[in-house]
């Protein structure tokens, strides 16, 4: 069965969690989506029982420190066991044109010599576009712009063996140009800054991001099945599940999950 395992769900600059990033797994492959900020992604690694050996598929969503640091890790560890000998084929990372551009600079500027000649080669950047459709894992995957007001953004919609739909926002509140991909969703992936009771504490909208109240709404008015809310503050630490449902089932009546780290939802 396909699982959705969450290696972090904090914001930028938290400390109680890791920052946003999960892998979408099948059997012990999986798609390693975003990487958190830094090195800590080796130790969620370990502990999520994640094998860099069956990681052939990165997808990275826009070029924020929170998002990206966590990628050149991951991209400089496989490239040290293809030196090995202990990863066998090539490895794709997803990502925009940003991105990409702003990747293999800093692969070429902070990688060996003898990992350098690994991108291009083994390791493959893959610039995608709004709409490109590509099979990933054997996974139809439609990539989207979000519209970000911060920075270049993609999305995706990926769809799982069962037929049914996964789509990610990315951490960027909704826009209508998106509309296609999250109408009817069977999961939603959709960030949630903090709770709408605490947007004065947390000004979330300063930031372009939205509360668990319109990512919840969001997924009412659009028939979504199951949404996953992330990429949250850390103040309500301890107590965010319990808090953040309770704000959410009073606009949506779906299945909602608010995973911590190193959580595992199985996408039935």
């Amino acid at each position: 069965m396909e699982r959705l395992t969450m290696l972090g769900t904090g914001i930028a600059l938290v400390t109680k969690y890791q920052n946003t990033y999960f892998a979408i797994r099948r059997n012990e492959n999986f798609i390693l989506v975003d990487g958190g900020g830094g090195d800590g992604i080796l130790r969620q690694f370990e502990k999520a029982g994640l094998n860099w050996s069956n990681l052939r598929h990165i997808i990275v969503s826009h070029e924020h420190t929170d998002h990206i640091l966590g990628i050149i890790v991951a991209i400089r560890m496989i490239c040290y066991q293809m030196l090995l000998g202990n990863y066998q084929g090539n490895c794709y990372v997803y990502c925009n044109r940003i991105v990409a551009e702003k990747l293999t600079a800093i692969c070429g500027m902070l990688l060996r010599k003898a990992e350098r000649a690994l991108v291009g080669t083994r390791l493959h950047i893959v610039s995608v576009h709004d709409g490109e459709q590509k099979t990933i894992m054997e996974y139809p995957v439609t990539f989207f712009d979000t519209r970000s007001e911060k920075s270049m953004q993609y999305g995706f919609m990926l769809t799982l063996d069962s037929g049914h739909t996964l789509t990610f926002l990315g951490d960027e509140p909704f826009h209508d140009e998106s509309a296609q991909y999250v109408k009817g969703a069977d999961w939603l992936m959709c960030e949630a800054f903090c709770l709408y009771a605490h947007r004065h504490i947390h000004t979330p909208y300063q930031y372009h991001h939205s509360t668990v109240k319109e990512a919840s709404e969001l997924a009412e008015q659009n028939g979504v099945k199951n949404l996953i809310l992330f990429h949250t503050e850390q103040a309500t630490y301890g107590c965010r599940k319990e808090l953040y449902t309770n704000e959410s089932k009073k606009f949506f009546n779906g299945n909602i999950f608010i995973p911590d780290d190193l959580e595992t939802i199985h996408l039935a």
